[in-house]
């Protein structure tokens, strides 16, 4: 993707004198799960006036819908090694930061604060309570106890640098009242939305252009959508653009209109750019039966037409604790064969069309389908401008970022609230640490 860099304007280079307000020693501009973490951690490790800006209402949506109301908190990866290779975007720069906070440190920070953490079979760990209003209100009352100040319906529409720090500048939209703000330091955590983009882009940062990813797929296949709610395990899908093959295995579900579940979306995670830079064109082969070679595909059709010559190809189906028998029928449809046919009166070509089908089918891809998963971007601040170790800025001396507003994106399972944990802990350990010494 091509990136975005504005000309350098003097607000990025020139310090200006603050105007008459409040000094704070961090202000975060956010109020999701990133920006409540590292003001709450400065807090704790001794800073005396931290404030948090959320331009909505209500802070930490994102948290209160994640997971359908549940909230999956993190996942139980414990080494950092198998960690990153669940972010398409950030692998390799993550294993710095995930060497110090990861996964079982997230655990415990939540234990600590009385926040009980549950593993489930696939991995995915929730609150005990199971439900996301457990993780707002352990967030909320850790932020009134190490004292920051919350600040909703407060958006930021400049940041500038000025003699005691930095300048943030509210609304001034008639239904707002224009504030301003000064702090020492400042965080970015404005998650997916445009306006922390285009603060650090006002300060000379490069943003990688966003573009979705974690979507489901909508595909070229009118047999499937009588199959609308089938799920199965162990499916193999494999993706094939001009630019290179992404294979992914795993659960998937079937839609009216193609394909999601955690397969898809991990598959659609990694592919994103070649997706995009493909306007989500391309072709998808599906193994629906797991280990099925085209050698034994060919042997169970023959079998079936041997064992089942009197039933019809409906009644008799391969594998059928494996094959539900919806999916048996939109491919019979696909390959063009009659259910209602005896398997002894099967014609020779669709007995051939289903010894294919049946290891391997090919769909064309006709676009995303209509719903993203959390709403996850690719894209965002380049990581080679900011200091991993203390998500500092290596361009602005005193602006740190976390979360999805740097050019990081996770798969689905909580591995996304896993980084904004991390990103989170280690700036606010290192504001307070560079503000406290």
């Amino acid at each position: 993707m091509t990136a975005q860099r504005p000309q350098e304007s003097a607000t990025a280079t020139t310090a200006l004198p603050c105007v008459s307000s409040p000094l704070y020693d961090l202000i975060v501009v956010g109020g999701g799960p990133a920006g409540y973490l590292a003001a709450i951690t400065a807090a704790e490790q001794g800073l005396e006036r931290v404030a948090v800006l959320e331009a909505t209402p209500e802070p930490l949506t994102k948290v209160r819908l994640s997971g359908g109301g549940r909230c999956n908190v993190t996942h139980a990866c414990w080494d950092p090694t198998d960690l990153v290779r669940h972010y398409p975007r950030g692998s390799r720069p993550l294993r710095g930061p995930f060497s110090r906070f990861a996964c079982g440190d997230a655990v415990a920070w939540f234990s600590e604060r009385g926040l009980e953490l549950v593993e489930e079979a696939d991995g995915r760990m929730f609150p005990r309570a199971n439900r996301s209003d457990a993780v707002i209100q352990c967030l909320q009352r850790a932020s009134l106890d190490a004292g920051v100040q919350l600040h909703t319906g407060s958006p930021v529409r400049g940041l500038v640098r000025c003699a005691e720090g930095f300048q943030l500048e509210g609304s001034g939209r008639p239904s707002l009242p224009r504030s301003s703000w000064q702090a020492r330091r400042v965080l970015l955590a404005t998650g997916g939305h445009p306006s922390g983009r285009k603060l650090a882009a006002g300060l000379g940062h490069r943003i990688i252009a966003p573009l979705p990813s974690l979507f489901t797929l909508a595909l070229d296949a009118p047999g499937l959508t009588a199959c609308s709610g089938v799920a199965l395990d162990d499916v193999e899908l494999e993706l094939s653009l001009p630019g290179g093959r992404w294979q992914q295995r795993g659960r998937v579900l079937i839609t009216h209109w193609g394909l999601s579940g955690p397969a898809t979306l991990r598959l659609t995670a990694f592919a994103a750019r070649a997706l995009h830079a493909e306007r989500y064109r391309g072709v998808l082969t599906v193994r629906w039966l797991d280990g099925l070679s085209p050698e034994q595909g060919v042997a169970v059709v023959r079998a079936l037409r041997h064992d089942q010559a009197r039933r019809t190809l409906a009644a008799a189906r391969p594998c059928p604790d494996r094959l539900p028998r919806r999916l048996w029928l939109a491919l019979l449809e696909q390959v063009g064969a009659d259910p209602q046919r005896r398997w002894a009166d099967c014609p020779a070509a669709w007995e051939r069309a289903l010894a294919q089908a049946l290891p391997a089918s090919s769909y064309s891809i006709r676009g995303r389908g209509p719903f993203g998963e959390e709403f996850v971007t690719a894209g965002g601040v380049d990581l080679g401008e900011v200091n991993l170790a203390t998500m500092e800025s290596r361009l602005v001396p005193g602006l740190h970022f976390a979360g999805e507003l740097l050019d990081v994106d996770g798969v689905t399972g909580g591995f996304n609230f896993q980084h904004c944990w991390s990103s989170g802990w280690l700036a606010g350990q290192a504001i307070a640490a560079a503000l406290t010494t």
